[in-house]
């Protein structure tokens, strides 16, 4: 069997699908010695090797999110005579013989389509109804959107499987020396409030400073707030935010980090928060978990299914409730302990070599029902 997987995201951004399609790869590849696996990489991508021996290099010329993308990524996967492709940006080509299995990560343009541009909603709108239909089967990330998908889209249940994701073993309790080393060079010390991700609406980065601002207020932490991640759409509202609240200066900004960097700025943080309105599964909260940080994160969208009882959960729609969950940590120390220690055992429970597992079962049932 010859399976092809749709990489070309790798050349245009890091995190999020690209990270999910990082390291589903050598995932895969750890645990399928035989199959013929093509990774359909950009022209643009200038990675060397693959994942495995039986993992080969195919180039695409379609560029990601191109409005004419369906039809052209048709063309050009034609001539790899594919049994099955698998596309983690759910986009399969409009045509082709072979099979198709699509990732759907999260349906959050369908929630708050407010918290997209014009152009990516219309994108979005026109795509997901229509790539739901093509697909033979579909991934979804948790069941939180297995649920959307069947409620929102009318996909059939026995069409959809959950695969969770997992964090990345480089994420974990790191000895104390390595993490002042890093700290070091972001001129941080230890017990900042840390929230990971993209500036984009979903992630509420605005009702996150009227939190802030009211535990500095109310004397109940004077540690800055670290926000990593870099700027993705729509996000003047969270400088005007800082800018509104007097928060210069408490906050600090630190885009385009190394992957490197990372574990050790989770190990630095008294917590992490993530109080999204809406998350397809939540990776930050899952690696900081692994790295033994609290976690307050939004009790809506797949996070409670992924934090369960290992982190504390929010309302993300009332800054006071944020600012409530925040305080809970940062002023008991018998919590903080608790959740430092539920927080690697709950992480434990999500691995990459499982997420790989249950991918390629789905590979095996579609391409036995051909």
């Amino acid at each position: 069997m010859r399976i092809g997987i749709d990489a070309r995201i790798l050349a245009y951004r890091r995190g999020g699908i690209a990270g999910y399609v990082s390291r589903l790869l050598p995932a895969l590849a750890s645990l399928d010695l035989e199959t013929d696996y093509r990774v359909l990489r950009s022209w643009r991508d200038r990675a060397r090797g693959e994942a495995g021996a039986n993992f080969h290099r195919g180039t695409l010329w379609t560029p990601c999110h191109h409005r004419l993308e369906r039809w052209t990524l048709g063309v050009e996967v034609t001539r790899f005579r594919l049994d099955l492709l698998h596309s983690p940006d759910f986009i399969p080509p409009a045509f082709g013989a072979c099979r198709f299995v699509i990732t759907v990560h999260d349906l959050n343009f369908l929630y708050y389509p407010q918290f997209l541009t014009a152009d990516s909603r219309r994108y979005y709108n026109r795509q997901i109804r229509w790539a739901v239909r093509r697909a033979n089967h579909i991934l979804a990330d948790s069941e939180a959107t297995r649920a959307d998908l069947i409620r929102l889209l009318e996909v059939p249940p026995e069409k959809v499987t959950t695969v969770h994701l997992a964090a990345d073993p480089a994420f974990r309790p790191l000895p104390a020396s390595r993490v002042e080393t890093a700290l070091a060079r972001y001129g941080l010390r230890r017990g900042y409030l840390l929230f990971v991700g993209t500036l984009e609406p979903r992630k509420n980065l605005p009702g996150l400073l009227t939190a802030y601002r009211i535990l500095l207020d109310r004397g109940e932490t004077d540690a800055p707030l670290v926000i990593v991640g870099g700027r993705g759409w729509l996000y003047d509202e969270v400088f005007a935010r800082v800018e509104e609240l007097g928060l210069t200066g408490r906050v600090r900004f630190l885009p385009n980090i190394p992957d490197t960097d990372l574990p050790a700025l989770y190990n630095g943080a008294v917590l992490l928060t993530t109080p999204s309105f809406y998350e397809g599964f939540g990776l930050p909260a899952l690696e900081a978990m692994a790295c033994g940080t609290p976690v307050v994160v939004s009790n809506q969208g797949s996070l409670p299914e992924v934090v369960g009882e290992a982190g504390v959960q929010v309302d993300p729609e009332e800054p006071e409730a944020i600012a409530e969950g925040l305080a809970a940590v940062l002023g008991q120390p018998d919590l903080q302990a608790r959740l430092r220690e539920a927080g690697p055992a709950r992480a434990g429970r999500f691995t990459w070599e499982e997420t790989a597992r249950r991918t390629l079962a789905v590979y095996h049932r579609v391409l036995a029902h051909r």
